[in-house]
């Protein structure tokens, strides 16, 4: 499961869903609207500049933008290409 830390008007967001959409992961994907949440005034200070960012509930590990499809394969199938 995996969060998608994003906001509403946020093409590079957008992108990113698209992402998910092409690996068909999508139905293990929440996207998590940063501004309009009850979290939000942590989630904007976090992630404000950041987003997209891609959260693996698993280990909490994070992808942040920008990245392509095999970035986020790589990271999905936790690969670590650093």
């Amino acid at each position: 499961m995996f969060y998608l830390y994003s906001s509403e008007g946020c093409h590079l967001c957008e992108q990113a869903w698209q992402l998910c959409l092409a690996l068909g992961i999508s139905n293990e994907v929440t996207v998590v609207d940063i501004v309009n949440n009850d979290d939000s005034e942590q989630l904007v200070e976090r992630y404000g500049i950041r987003i997209p960012v891609i959260k693996k509930l698993a280990d909490q590990s994070e992808l942040g933008w920008p990245f392509d499809i095999e970035q986020l394969q790589e990271f999905v199938n936790g690969i670590n290409s650093n």
